[in-house]
């Protein structure tokens, strides 16, 4: 086990680009002590520590009907929730794409699924050694996406997507000690978010006007995102963080396309393969 952390971002459907890169890392048996997980990135987090090669391209990639977890705007109203939660965090791991317990709660390697404290607005990075519910309460969590999801209760407490207050926690990763770094975003070089309109942020103010907190957070995330990014590319440029992003066009968040979808997954793929023995030289440095 080699001794970094590696930070996977979120994006939704964007997460099969991730998905591919890990898949790749784990058919070379390279592991790493530390994982940090947002959002999507927390399906490929906990999948990669259960060393299930495909699994979560299998989730995110499918024709199957009984497979399909998103429900669209006509069945959001009276789910309120735009995706099936309910099938990805309990039909899939516990029925249909099983997810293996024993090898996660097995592992050494410390993983932290990144959530947003509706409360205080601010991010939380979760664990769970024992609990097989919390575990995927903790990613559902993580991966409700506000406004797309209802706000899910762990403990007590309201939480949301974690990309909100810590989209891609570079100073989390930094703050565990470890020399080496690996980065996998799931956007382009360069991008950066644009503030909510007017209009966005009175959606925003009225969805969670029992949380002012969170929506102070959720109207500051471009500006924090940006300053992340800025962050990173100049670790990157100094050689002291690796970083692998997609090259062709990111897909939508919630893209559906079987096609486009098993593309960019299979980019991810291809990308990390090319880029193996650049990260084998990072890790290699003194």
């Amino acid at each position: 086990m080699v001794p970094a952390v590696l930070v996977l971002e979120g994006g939704a459907t964007r997460g099969v680009f991730s998905s591919g890169a890990l898949d790749f890392l784990m058919e070379k048996n390279l592991y790493v002590t530390d994982v940090i997980g947002v959002s999507a990135g927390a399906c490929n987090a906990v999948d990669y520590v259960s060393e299930q090669i495909g699994r979560t391209r299998d989730c995110m990639i499918h024709k199957e009907k009984e497979l399909d977890y998103y429900l669209g705007i006509r069945k959001m109203f009276k789910e309120k929730s735009m995706l099936d939660m309910d099938l990805i965090f309990d039909k899939y791991p516990n029925e249909l794409i099983p997810f293996d317990y024993d090898t996660y709660f097995d592992s050494d390697i410390n993983c932290e699924i990144v959530t947003t404290n509706c409360e205080t607005g601010k991010a939380e990075y979760m664990t769970e050694r024992k609990d097989r519910d919390r575990l995927m309460k903790i990613g559902r969590a993580s991966s409700s996406m506000p406004l797309a999801a209802p706000i899910v209760r762990i403990d007590g407490v309201p939480y949301l997507d974690g990309g909100l207050a810590d989209s891609v926690p570079i100073q989390r990763a930094m703050k565990k000690g470890r020399e080496k770094i690996i980065i996998i975003l799931t956007r382009n070089e360069g991008y950066r978010k644009k503030q909510p309109s007017i209009g966005e942020a009175k959606i925003y103010r009225s969805a969670y006007k029992k949380y002012p907190n969170l929506v102070r957070t959720i109207l500051r995330r471009p500006y924090t995102y940006n300053r992340q990014m800025e962050q990173i590319e100049k670790l990157e440029e100094e050689g002291k963080i690796f970083v692998l992003r997609p090259k062709i066009k990111a897909i939508s968040r919630l893209e559906k396309n079987y096609d486009r979808l098993t593309s960019f997954y299979e980019h991810g793929y291809v990308r990390m393969k090319d880029q193996y023995k650049k990260l084998m030289d990072y890790l290699e440095m003194e």
